[in-house]
């Protein structure tokens, strides 16, 4: 394990901390979770994180999420709900970083400590604090990664599948951190599709579904059928890739990579349709979230970022079969025992 993780471990272990002291009535502190969507396993296991604590400490979690990804109404309608509860705090992942943030500041104005779980908000100040990956890091593990399976890059033809057209933080991150690990020259690494590396052959955007990673390959295998490696913004998306390479019987012949480290895309890591993957902890994000919230009725104390960051690092670690050297890595196995903890 690194000293980046170490360090992350360590901070979080004191941020777990607070939950040794006395605990609150539920009657006194309310807690809201509200994610992108109810299906998506990823929020699943964020849900069953923050109820979790939320038992374990003694006080009240409601629950909210969107119809589908990027459901931004329902999103305004459960903070305001939460402020009319006098919830104590929020912890969000929003579908749009950016068109949150008015109802965002006045959750805030109204004394609720807002903390955005794995996906930042635009600007990242318009919550008191983010707990997420390192998303930039956990793109660019699996670009160096690429990079150095294949050895002579030269002859690399690439392909994209993102979330969305919309430049969401959490694509442009896992985005601009590949082709950054890659070698490739990103130019804005605040901004998707700028690059001019004739390695590139395009982008394609898959909603973060299977199918929209079978639709999105598809669609560029037609633009160029040569396409060698494939970076996916989450592993349904690689696992609809890989079932659409199927289809031009390239499957054996395309180095896929993606993040995310749900124990179905650790599995297929080990079946070999995944290379790589970059692995969360959004158990762990939502766990320490409520303990920040929890902490802030007590005393008013605001979490603290990792040293150096913007954001509270929750870590991330690297997943393949094929480990290279100077790249830290975990087997499939050992992520089996791990996966989204």
């Amino acid at each position: 394990m690194n000293a980046r993780i170490i360090k992350t471990l360590t901070a979080a272990s004191v941020v777990a901390m607070t939950g040794l002291a006395a605990p609150i009535a539920a009657d006194d502190v309310i807690i809201g979770l509200i994610t992108k969507t109810s299906t998506n396993p990823f929020f699943v296991k964020m849900r069953e994180g923050a109820q979790a604590k939320a038992e374990e400490m003694g006080v009240e979690l409601r629950s909210f999420a969107g119809k589908y990804d990027g459901d931004n109404e329902a999103q305004i309608e459960a903070i305001e709900s939460l402020v009319a509860a006098r919830a104590k705090g929020i912890l969000i992942t929003p579908s749009d970083p950016a068109g949150l943030a008015d109802t965002v500041r006045r959750a805030r104005e109204a004394g609720l400590l807002v903390i955005a779980l794995d996906t930042p908000f635009d600007p990242p100040e318009s919550a008191d604090a983010t707990f997420a990956t390192d998303n930039f890091r956990a793109g660019e593990l699996i670009g160096q990664w690429a990079a150095a399976k294949m050895g002579d890059t030269s002859n690399a033809k690439i392909a994209t599948l993102d979330l969305s057209e919309a430049q969401i933080t959490v694509d442009v991150l896992r985005n601009q951190g590949f082709l950054q690990g890659f070698g490739v020259d990103v130019k804005d690494i605040d901004k998707m599709y700028d690059e001019d590396d004739p390695r590139i052959v395009g982008g394609d955007t898959t909603l973060g579904s299977e199918e929209g990673g079978r639709t999105a390959i598809e669609n560029l295998m037609q633009r160029d059928p040569g396409i060698n490696v494939i970076h996916t913004i989450n592993e349904p998306a690689a696992a609809g890739a890989y079932e659409g390479l199927k289809s031009f019987g390239m499957a054996d012949q395309v180095l896929i990579v993606s993040v995310d480290g749900g124990c179905p895309g650790v599995q297929n890591v080990k079946e070999g349709i995944i290379g790589a993957t970059s692995m969360q902890f959004p158990l762990r994000m939502a766990s320490l979230g409520v303990e920040a919230v929890v902490e802030f009725a007590r005393s008013g104390k605001k979490p603290e970022n990792t040293e150096g960051l913007s954001f509270f690092d929750t870590g991330v670690e690297l997943v393949t079969d094929e480990p290279v050297e100077g790249i830290p890595s975990i087997s499939s196995d050992e992520g089996l025992t791990k996966c989204w903890g």
